[in-house]
């Protein structure tokens, strides 16, 4: 089994709130929002570094830290997401060659919709970001967002337009009081026309998302075989009507084909980090 809690097919895990209030201070505070931040950051990472030692006998933690931060350079994908892998990923049998020895390797899936050739269609920082302008172009605005589902919660990759309170604020998701949360829950797109009188939201989310000048918005979500891998949301400076079905058809169809990008790149260029993480710590012993 490769994919696992990084993928979304159900309600959002209970964990520690990260958009409501901790120990009695208001997250949207930004002290608050930095600790928490940075608490949730260190987590996603730590447990990785101690796989790392444990299964290669390592020097210690920090050992563990270059090698993830090495790979994650050589294979251009965020430390966050390769230490999900070493995490959600069985280990390589004892005294194996190589980790993945049976796998099957894949070409990258077209993706019509962005118009990427060469490299780029192998690059997620590139991909994620054609696809926002993608979704904006579509509905029509200027601020929006990616997440990518990663250690059981929505994850901030990629934005333009939203200040820096919203994305702290919005760095980590894990309740469902925000609108990226409950289209991930439904697997479906979700518009809130206006964000002002949503009742979806819970104070301080309706906070953080008016400051920025959102007054509506709309979260597709990024699907592969029934889970949600990601999300994209468009922010709108005026509270909205419907989106007419030529948008949504046109946005379904962006989700898909991102979301099929996305299983892709998790079952190959991961992969492929994953055994470069292998064979160089084999090296070392």
């Amino acid at each position: 089994m490769i994919d696992g809690s990084q993928e979304m097919s159900g309600p959002l895990p209970f964990g520690p709130r990260t958009d409501g209030r901790c120990e009695g201070v208001p997250t949207a505070s930004a002290g608050a929002l930095e600790v928490r931040n940075r608490q949730l950051a260190r987590a996603a990472v730590e447990p990785a570094q101690r796989i790392l030692v444990h299964r290669y006998r390592l020097d210690g933690p920090a050992e563990g830290f270059e090698l993830l931060k090495q790979t994650s350079q050589r294979f251009n994908i965020k430390l966050h997401t390769l230490a999900d892998a070493v995490v959600r990923i069985a280990g390589p049998d004892a005294g194996a060659r190589q980790w993945f020895s049976r796998r099957a390797r894949f070409a990258a899936p077209a993706l019509p919709d962005l118009a990427l050739q060469g490299a780029d269609v192998e690059s997620q920082a590139v991909v994620l970001r054609t696809a926002l302008r993608r979704v904006l172009h579509v509905t029509e605005t200027d601020m929006g967002n990616v997440q990518l589902a990663e250690h059981g919660m929505l994850r901030l990759e990629k934005h333009t337009g939203l200040n820096r309170h919203f994305t702290d604020f919005f760095a980590f998701v894990q309740d469902s009081t925000t609108l990226c949360a409950q289209a991930a829950q439904q697997r479906q797109q979700i518009t809130v026309k206006d964000v002002e009188s949503a009742d979806i939201f819970d104070d301080d989310s309706r906070h953080a998302i008016l400051q920025a000048g959102s007054r509506a918005a709309h979260s597709l979500p990024l699907t592969s075989r029934g889970r949600v891998l990601g999300m994209i949301s468009s922010h709108h400076e005026q509270p909205l009507g419907s989106l007419s079905q030529t948008q949504l058809t046109a946005l379904e169809k962006t989700g898909a084909t991102v979301g099929r990008w996305l299983h892709w790149h998790r079952h190959t260029i991961v992969l492929d980090a994953l055994e470069h993480i292998h064979s160089t710590a084999r090296n070392r012993r």
